[in-house]
């Protein structure tokens, strides 16, 4: 027997999740994205890498060349779904005329220079590791993706998705997949993919607000802000302070994501929830980088960096990142211990131990 397009639709990631394209793929009322999503649904992405691809040298060391500065090469796959297509633009050539090819390259130096500057990571693996991308993957394809070892942006339907390289944070959230690749691996499924997503969200946000200088009561917390075209009834993909407030679309239905554990969403669809319940620890992450204030990636995006990078279990659940990024935050300032922890505890993660059962 065949399989539907509602029940593939879990087996992909992308920053699109596979719920919302199963939805879109029925639309009555975007007739060409619907079977632009049906396309990408059958497409999917290849398959997922375990580790990052560094070089062998002649006596067999393995090479990893650190410098505090990008190595990008920007590839074209000209409609087809063949990787990694023709080279385009490497590092420290100048613009090109395809202002996709410019928007995937600047947006990959970007997400560099948040990560040396904010964590002294010398990119994805803190060893310096080429920034590939990919740019106009498929035909009409509603996605973009970390294949393992290269970024993949499709050009969206035009109808429904524009091209996926216009937002700076959909970038940062798909490198930062590579980030906790190579930082953790946290196994996508249920809890700890939900985190998996969360933390690539942070990191995408983290850029952008990077990029324009924001502070955190200045920045908007939409993840895939601009990349619905002006026929969607929604802002971005997801808004981290207010999850499940992203879209609210006739025909795509309204954005799925709980703000709190009460409302944790258990299904087995979307790999056990991990784009949905991923909204959970996103709130946590921006009440408390507001509640401190001045740039988040200073603060927050140092206790959450921290914890994912000092021994966080692949399957870990949102408690323990919870715990770990506590105990993060304590050495950066008691305020930014205060914060996060009153952060975990809005969104129902932990308990407040100053509540006391009544006698």
């Amino acid at each position: 027997m065949g399989t539907s397009v509602a029940a593939s639709a879990s087996c992909h990631q992308g920053i699109v999740p596979g719920y919302l394209l199963a939805r879109l793929a029925a639309s009555d009322r975007y007739s060409h994205a619907a079977h632009a999503a049906r396309q990408t649904l059958i497409a999917g992405r290849p398959t997922y890498h375990s580790t990052l691809e560094l070089s062998i040298d002649g006596s067999g060391a393995l090479v990893a060349e650190i410098q505090a500065a990008p190595t990008r090469t920007i590839s074209d796959a000209q409609n087809t779904e063949k990787l990694p297509g023709l080279v385009v633009r490497t590092e420290d050539e100048p613009p090109v005329a395809d202002a996709t090819v410019n928007e995937a390259f600047d947006g990959l130096g970007a997400t560099f220079d948040l990560l040396l500057d904010a964590f002294e990571r010398d990119s994805l693996d803190g060893r310096g590791a080429a920034l590939n991308a990919t740019v106009h993957y498929g035909q009409d394809y509603d996605n973009a993706f970390w294949d393992g070892s290269r970024m993949v942006f499709g050009d969206g339907d035009g109808e429904v998705f524009q091209g996926f390289t216009r937002s700076v944070s959909v970038i940062g959230h798909e490198l930062g997949h590579g980030v906790i690749q190579s930082a953790s691996g946290l196994i996508y499924q249920g809890q700890s993919g939900a985190l998996n997503e969360s933390i690539a969200d942070v990191l995408g946000v983290l850029t952008e607000q990077h990029l324009n200088g924001q502070t955190a009561d200045q920045a908007s917390w939409l993840v895939g802000e601009g990349i619905f075209t002006d026929a969607v009834q929604g802002r971005a993909l997801r808004s981290m302070l207010e999850p499940g407030t992203a879209y609210d679309d006739d025909e795509l239905g309204k954005d799925p994501q709980p703000a709190h554990m009460r409302d944790y969403v258990n299904t087995v669809e979307d790999n056990g929830g991990v784009h949905i319940n991923s909204g959970i620890p996103n709130r946590a992450f921006a009440l408390a980088a507001l509640s401190i204030g001045g740039n988040a990636w200073e603060s927050a995006g140092l206790a959450w960096y921290r914890a994912l990078t000092g021994g966080l279990s692949a399957s870990a659940e949102f408690t323990e990142f919870a715990d770990r990024t506590i105990a993060a935050a304590s050495d950066i300032g008691d305020n930014v211990e205060t914060a996060v922890r009153e952060a975990w505890i809005a969104v129902g993660v932990i308990e407040d131990a100053r509540v006391r059962e009544p006698r």
